[in-house]
């Protein structure tokens, strides 16, 4: 008989008032027994609505059903079968709005806690397997992949298997994309990525970091040059967006991007064992509301910001970051200031950002996107004493790529226009996926186009 427990069983974590001074992952994971009472909620629906809402096809049903026979290493194996990155997804997927959405346990109670179960069987795979992987037989062509973010690495994994021989390009120093340099360690340690892209490589996937490609290597050249049989483009959407306001070029002024890549990938959170600085001072403030805003509003606390707060234009229920990261960055102490926007930075005779001037909004009536239009209140501006600002209010994809590849069609955003379902573009045998796509989005979606686009590559070259 299932479990008829009306609520999830709660993750472990630790108290927010010692995990606020550590960059050590805030949740810690069930236990066996956690996860086998979690998975008896499962009521092995016929129809599987669950699977409809994962973008990358998981058999959900199937391994927690392997969960509640104790067979982890089964479960494990089950996801893998169509996603390459299971304790990534474990962690950083919004499951409310996909495959827990769609929960029938969720109609009336809690959905099964589907995330937890995934990350469950991920971690347990890595401590108890060590695993043997075998290289595909190679059938004789080979794909290049720009980007080792999360929608190039499910390409590269999913060709690999179809006995491709996949060389994938990384502008930095080190692979994973916003894996690495955009979700703090806190949320999702930098080891299990690269634990994740480490069985890539035995699969025989080549990844070759500090390579701009449209700059150090051309896309025409991939095809034309370097014999490649098509290109996928997963570089994602890089480029920071700003508010374009008095004083944003101050000291102390930073994009989210910069802010957060210091603190990841450049090892700012170990200064001075590694000599990056990141300097916060007393008062922080992160302009946005998204889960990049709270990642950089966490981390600010983190490295010792006595006051960190999230300025953002809407109420709360307007917030676009998971709510899971709303109710966690308020129990670290993070501070919503909500319907105020920023209208200009003051800075010292440094040059340093030293004051930041807001004024208060009111939500007036819906704007295009369906959510009420902020609408500035006359007469209510109020001067914030402010060291560091970070700007997260979006990003776009970098321009290099559209502007030094012949044939490349986008659209008014930056973005490569490509088919939705096959992943095409109207340059032949050039593919492209998720956040260059689509604009700035979600880990699992770009790894649904890098899935979409491995199937649609191998259909064309195998005819």
């Amino acid at each position: 008989m299932p479990n008829m427990r009306a609520d999830k069983n709660p993750m472990p974590e630790q108290a927010p008032d010692v995990r606020n001074k550590n960059f050590l992952e805030v949740t810690t994971g069930y236990t066996e027994e956690m996860a086998r009472d979690e998975a008896d909620r499962c009521l092995n629906c016929k129809n599987k609505p669950c699977m409809n809402g994962c973008p990358v096809s998981v058999k959900i049903p199937e391994f927690i059903s392997l969960i509640k026979t104790g067979d982890f290493e089964g479960a494990y194996q089950k996801i893998k079968e169509t996603n390459a990155l299971p304790a990534v997804c474990g962690r950083v997927c919004p499951q409310e709005t996909q495959c827990e959405s769609k929960c029938v346990r969720g109609i009336k109670n809690d959905p099964v806690g589907i995330g937890r179960l995934e990350r469950f069987v991920a971690d347990w795979h890595m401590a108890n397997v060590e695993e043997k992987i075998e290289k595909p037989k190679p059938n004789g062509k080979k794909v290049a992949v720009v980007g080792s973010g999360p929608s190039g690495l499910t390409a590269a994994g999913d060709l690999a298997k179809r006995g491709y021989s996949v060389t994938v390009y990384e502008a930095f120093h080190t692979a994973g994309g916003v894996l690495m340099y955009g979700i703090p360690e806190f949320r999702l340690p930098k080891d299990i990525v690269q634990k994740e892209i480490a069985n890539l490589k035995a699969m025989g996937v080549d990844i070759q970091t500090n390579v701009i490609i449209g700059k150090t290597i051309m896309v025409d050249e991939l095809l034309e040059d370097m014999g490649y049989d098509a290109v996928y483009i997963g570089s994602g959407a890089g480029l920071p967006s700003f508010m374009g306001i008095e004083g944003e070029s101050l000291n102390g002024v930073y994009s989210a991007n910069e802010f957060l890549t210091r603190i990841n990938l450049m090892k700012g959170y170990k200064f001075p064992e590694y000599d990056t600085p990141v300097y916060v001072g007393k008062n922080v403030a992160v302009l946005g509301g998204g889960n990049v805003a709270m990642d950089a509003a966490r981390s600010a606390k983190r490295l010792g910001a006595e006051n960190v707060y999230i300025v953002y234009r809407r109420g709360k229920q307007e917030l676009p970051a998971r709510a899971e990261e709303v109710e966690h960055a308020e129990q670290e102490g993070i501070v919503f200031k909500l319907l105020q926007n920023p209208t200009r930075f003051i800075g010292d005779e440094n040059g340093w950002v030293k004051q930041m001037e807001v004024i208060h909004m009111e939500l007036g009536e819906p704007d295009a996107s369906g959510r009420r239009r902020p609408v500035p209140v006359e007469g209510s501006e109020e001067i914030l004493d402010i060291d560091t600002v970070v700007v997260s209010i979006g990003q776009t994809p970098n321009p290099l790529i559209r502007k030094t590849t012949k044939g490349l069609e986008t659209n008014r955003h930056g973005c490569i226009v490509a088919d939705e379902a096959t992943g095409k573009t109207s340059r032949e045998h050039v593919y492209a996926g998720g956040d260059v796509v689509t604009g700035a989005a979600t880990v699992i979606l770009a790894m649904g186009a890098g899935k979409a686009a491995a199937e649609a590559i191998d259909k064309e070259l195998s005819e």
